[in-house]
């Protein structure tokens, strides 16, 4: 007997407590909701799990919504985020392994995934949901030679084992590991991705021609670590930005990944005061001079963050975490200084 999503997920509903303590491990029960960061199972409690209540409609056990993005859904995208899959056949048959259904009932009525064409949008957000997250694995490791020994990423990042890298179009494909980051719009909604590929004997990056790659769509939008709401930090790179959440953990931070894109980083309708982490050379200083009459314009407060070197992750690597935050203390606003700088927040993220 063919059974649908809706009778998998009532399933699952059934003894959603069970289903959070194995894919939301990470989290834990407070009264009827199970708390944890995201549905890909990151430390945290912005995401909250009724673990109990009808069957179906408003309230219904098993529903969950994360505050900080505003996404919702049920116990089968718990499974098919915490897992990492795409195609709901997979979704299906873990949920199905879960609920320890016979081969009998193995069968579902699903609809064949289309390829996304490469590149595209839905091409990174495949991608992404078919990533792991960072911890414990070469991305971790890679981030951690580079300085940043604690990753506040707020599950922007994840891990591909075997993420395929193509020289040029008339080149074999070849697959490297690959740190994977999401570009997010200003709703929280998947638009693009970057791949950085690593190499698994040093740590490094991959010894390939362009071991960095973007995807879909990347004019306004940015790698986002924390939710911005009247403060953030935006910067070119990944690294930097990290570097920079090394010393700030806590307040929100947004890559661009390139000098242009900076320069045209949408920004939040909420925003007070924006920091422009400057790269220092020709390309970061003109983005970072475009970026500050633009947002001036518009009644935010434009601070520019110089480093001593090339950029903050120079930073962070010659000098030290201690010596990155006292560095940014006196180029702050002192308002930001005392909510930000305190060193007791080095562990939150």
């Amino acid at each position: 007997m063919a059974q649908s999503a809706a009778d998998l997920a009532r399933r699952l509903a059934r003894d959603a407590e069970a289903v959070c303590r194995h894919y939301l491990s990470n989290g834990r029960r407070q009264g009827r909701y199970w708390l944890v960061g995201d549905a890909r199972n990151t430390p945290g409690r912005s995401m909250f799990v009724r673990l109990s209540g009808p069957g179906s409609g408003p309230g219904a056990a098993g529903h969950w919504t994360d505050a900080a993005t505003a996404e919702f859904g049920d116990l089968l995208d718990v499974i098919r985020e915490s897992c990492g899959l795409v195609d709901f056949r997979a979704v299906a048959e873990e949920a199905r392994r879960f609920l320890g259904l016979p081969k009998s009932e193995h069968r579902l009525v699903s609809q064949a995934t289309k390829p996304a064409p490469r590149g595209s949008p839905e091409s990174a957000r495949r991608l992404f949901a078919m990533s792991r997250p960072i911890a414990g694995t070469l991305a971790e490791a890679y981030l951690s030679q580079r300085g940043i020994a604690t990753v506040h990423d707020a599950g922007a990042l994840r891990f591909h084992p075997r993420c395929y890298y193509r020289p040029d179009e008339h080149a074999p494909t070849e697959t490297w590991p690959a740190m994977i980051a999401c570009v997010t719009d200003l709703d929280g909604h998947v638009t693009g991705g970057h791949r950085t590929w690593l190499d698994p004997s040093d740590r490094d990056k991959a010894p390939i021609g362009t071991p960095r790659r973007a995807m879909g769509e990347l004019l306004g939008n940015a790698v986002r670590f924390g939710v911005a709401d009247d403060v953030l930090a935006a910067g070119e790179g990944i690294e930097t930005m990290l570097s920079l959440r090394c010393a700030l953990p806590t307040m929100p931070m947004a890559a661009a990944l390139s000098a242009n894109h900076l320069a045209a980083l949408l920004l939040p309708s909420t925003l007070r005061r924006l920091y422009i982490a400057r790269d220092a050379d020709p390309a970061g200083d003109r983005a970072a001079a475009t970026l500050s009459t633009r947002v001036k314009e518009v009644g935010i407060e434009a601070i520019t963050l110089s480093p001593r070197l090339g950029d903050f992750n120079d930073d962070l690597c010659a000098y030290g975490v201690d010596d990155l935050r006292a560095a940014l203390r006196h180029q702050l606003a002192l308002q930001d200084t005392l909510r930000f700088c305190d060193p007791k927040l080095a562990g939150m993220g």
